[in-house]
């Protein structure tokens, strides 16, 4: 964490700018915006047409004068003027007025573990011109481990993973502070290219993956597990007529598919608990790993991991709103830090030394 939690008490809104979703937590109101990170411009003019949910339906079904843009990737915002417009509109006049009165606004952001100083610098500025007088960055990891209720303050080990649209982030935890974390550039945007990559090569067809969760028709039932349904009808465009066609794809083949970007993700497991100091790993060998994130949702991930890593797994209540709440538990002083004061700690020499006068 790069800020105290005395500093975050006093800021008034809580920020997560998500590669898939943006959302917004107010002191007082709590969660007031979870939509996704779009918006739809008119070239010609230079308006903003949508925002959120409409502007995501509106992907890859617009004329050419109104394109469809995401100014977050990955987690790192890269058009700044979008982003903000993006969160005026979304915010709305009504939330902003009622913000607008406070004379030293200040608000808090979520950053990726690793990120750079210059995609710090964007986030910041992006919140600046909103109107914020000062910005609080605190990492992702942290403030999903506080959202789902992990024992973060204490001298144990807590591992967590963070599965986002752009990066999968894992990190072992203890006493507040990370010891150690990786971060992959896999993410569920990953996982749909590879459905959609299969589905073209070894079927000739075309998925309209931006309007269509190619993961939920594909992966029904018990999804990456062998349980789940031999046979799934799934439709598209035929990529050489051009017409519209129905195929019967083979889930056993669809999950060896989504097998081979996931490999990543377990690399970057072994290599944190390889750099993890042995202590910490029998921890969690009893605690095992918390899932969270909008891609922990996946059916069957859990259980992969749970095979290659052999420690138990487990997926948050809410995955996809863990940041923000927990970003948001910090603004309302629901954490609170373990004292560690040296100086309350008698010393038993003197102790003795007390006896020994008396």
């Amino acid at each position: 964490m790069t800020v105290s939690l005395e500093q975050l008490r006093r800021c008034h809104v809580a920020v997560d700018l998500g590669a898939s979703r943006t959302r917004v937590f107010v002191k007082g109101a709590g969660l007031v915006v979870d939509e996704p990170s779009v918006a739809a411009v008119n070239v010609r003019t230079g308006a903003l047409i949508a925002v959120g949910e409409l502007a995501e339906k509106m992907t890859g079904r617009t004329p050419d004068y109104i394109r469809v843009v995401r100014p977050v990737s990955g987690g790192t915002v890269v058009d700044i003027e979008m982003a903000q417009r993006m969160l005026r509109h979304l915010l709305g006049e009504k939330l902003r007025r009622q913000l607008r009165r406070k004379p030293r606004l200040r608000a808090a952001a979520c950053t990726p573990h690793g990120s750079d100083p210059l995609a710090q610098r964007a986030t910041v500025e992006t919140l600046v011109g909103l109107g914020a007088r000062r910005v609080e960055l605190v990492d992702t990891l942290i403030a999903a481990a506080v959202g789902c209720g992990l024992p973060v303050e204490q001298p144990t080990a807590t591992m967590i993973m963070v599965c986002g649209a752009a990066t999968t982030q894992v990190a072992v935890l203890s006493l507040g502070a990370i010891v150690t974390a990786e971060r992959m550039p896999i993410g569920g945007d990953a996982i749909d290219h590879a459905i959609v990559q299969h589905l073209r090569h070894h079927h000739e067809l075309m998925l309209p993956s931006q309007s269509v969760r190619p993961l939920q028709l594909a992966l029904r039932g018990n999804g990456l597990t062998p349980e789940g349904p031999a046979w799934t009808e799934i439709h598209g465009r035929d990529v050489a007529t051009g017409l519209a066609r129905s195929v019967t794809v083979d889930t056993a083949a669809v999950r060896d598919a989504i097998h081979t970007p996931l490999t990543a993700v377990l690399d970057g497991i072994g290599k944190v608990l390889r750099d993890c100091p042995p202590d910490l790993v029998a921890d969690l060998a009893d605690r095992g790993i918390m899932m969270v994130g909008g891609s922990a949702l996946l059916p069957g991930l859990d259980q992969m991991l749970h095979e290659a890593t052999g420690m138990p797994v487990h997926i948050a209540e809410r995955p996809d709103v863990c940041a923000v709440l927990g970003l948001g538990a910090m603004l309302e002083g629901k954490v609170e830090p373990m004292i560690l004061d040296p100086l309350s700690v008698r010393d038993p020499f003197a102790d003795e030394e007390e006896k020994e006068e008396a």
